[in-house]
């Protein structure tokens, strides 16, 4: 952003700078960086319970109609088939395959999705459907501004949201849409209910490799949630936690982020993510030409692949570090950390597929001219047990 924009503020920015937390600039606004040990906050949603403020993501409603299909056209994956109530993962691609964002996608209704994209590019996403929704029965409605979120991650956070979410004896409303039970609520499904007596819509996904939940709401809401969840989960260890925190964790769960993992130089192939792309949908859609080629290049001549790095010693590797064997550049660190979980540096890396297989011999990273020994592992580096 310019020097002349202003960043953009969420409806919990004051109570987070009477928290005390470390503020920090992402993708034009002003966000929570940490409140305290980046390290405390990581182990706290490993073990226990954190709370976050995610409201810069990019809330976009297609309703209509033609609201699937528009979306089946629009993005890769078959929308149209999801169920009222759930989720899908899925990404948005250019013309010419490259990955303009990858994206939730929420169906309310049978005519109503919710499209979740990252805040660094919820206007590219936004202007993309507005295009490509020519021809629809469908509209296309930015609705930023309509939602604060606020997550609720690790292994304490189902028992924290069931104290404040009233237990529904039956799976629709009086005009017959699904209501969240959260007892039922399944991984990637959304369902509007109330939690603490706030409204909200109930999501059972996250980005932390940890169960969890993430609740729309509207912004005056937002500030009593977040005290009424801090109040719940005062017995059990959560804490605020900010955005530092959440970068480490979904790195040692070896989810993708956008710019890093992901970016218009990629198509899902090339990233491994090809399965997002779903060719037996019905009717055309916006790159299926190039993602076709970029399939059967993948299977005559495989792309590099994404691993884990594991450090030998203690210095981290950062992105765009060269990943090196024998002398050779082999590929490229994507996203480097060190890893509160572990106990070591660790980091994601695109290779050259026959340097791919755990356990590699010979593979290093080369930290300002010094070649780092590091251990090639499968991802992701931290599995939650079920």
């Amino acid at each position: 952003m310019s020097s002349t924009e202003e960043l953009r503020h969420t409806a919990l920015d004051a109570l987070h700078r009477v928290l005390g937390a470390t503020m920090t600039d992402f993708a034009g606004w002003d966000m929570p960086l940490r409140y305290g040990s980046e390290r405390d906050e990581h182990n706290a949603v490993r073990t226990k319970a954190g709370l976050f403020d995610l409201s810069h993501m990019g809330e976009i409603t297609v309703t209509g109609p033609q609201a699937g299909a528009l979306l089946n056209f629009a993005l890769v994956g078959d929308l149209a088939a999801v169920g009222v109530g759930r989720a899908r993962y899925t990404m948005i691609c250019g013309a010419d395959g490259g990955i303009l964002d990858d994206l939730i996608v929420y169906r309310l209704a049978d005519t109503e999705f919710m499209v979740v994209a990252n805040a660094s590019n919820a206007q590219v996403v936004l202007d993309a459907l507005v295009e490509r929704s020519a021809g629809f029965d469908a509209e296309v409605r930015d609705d930023r501004d309509a939602y604060a979120l606020i997550a609720v991650q690790g292994p304490e956070s189902p028992g924290i949201l069931a104290s404040l979410s009233p237990r529904v004896s039956t799976s629709l409303d009086p005009g017959g849409a699904p209501i969240a039970d959260l007892d039922g609520l399944k991984y990637y499904a959304g369902l509007p209910g109330t939690v603490a007596g706030v409204p909200a819509l109930i999501a059972r996904t996250g980005y932390t490799g940890e169960d969890g939940f993430e609740l729309f709401v509207k912004p005056e809401h937002a500030v009593e949630l977040w005290q009424a969840l801090t109040k719940a989960g005062e017995g059990v260890g959560l804490v605020p936690c900010g955005l530092s925190c959440r970068d480490t964790l979904r790195l040692e769960a070896g989810m993708p982020l956008y710019g890093h993992e992901l970016s218009t130089a990629l198509t899902p192939f090339d990233a491994g993510l090809g399965r997002v792309v779903k060719f037996g949908k019905e009717g055309d859609f916006v790159g299926r030409e190039a993602l076709a080629a970029a399939a059967l290049r993948a299977q005559e001549q495989p792309p590099r692949v994404l691993v884990g790095l594991v450090a030998e010693g203690r210095r981290v590797p950062r992105a765009g570090y060269a990943v090196v064997a024998a002398g050779a550049v082999i590929g490229e660190v994507t996203s480097g950390a060190p890893s509160p979980t572990l106990g070591k540096p660790i980091a994601m890396a695109y290779v050259d597929a026959v340097h791919a297989a755990p356990g590699t011999p010979g593979v290093g990273v080369d930290i300002r001219g010094a070649h780092e020994p590091y251990e090639v592992v499968a991802l992701p580096f931290y599995k939650r047990r079920k």
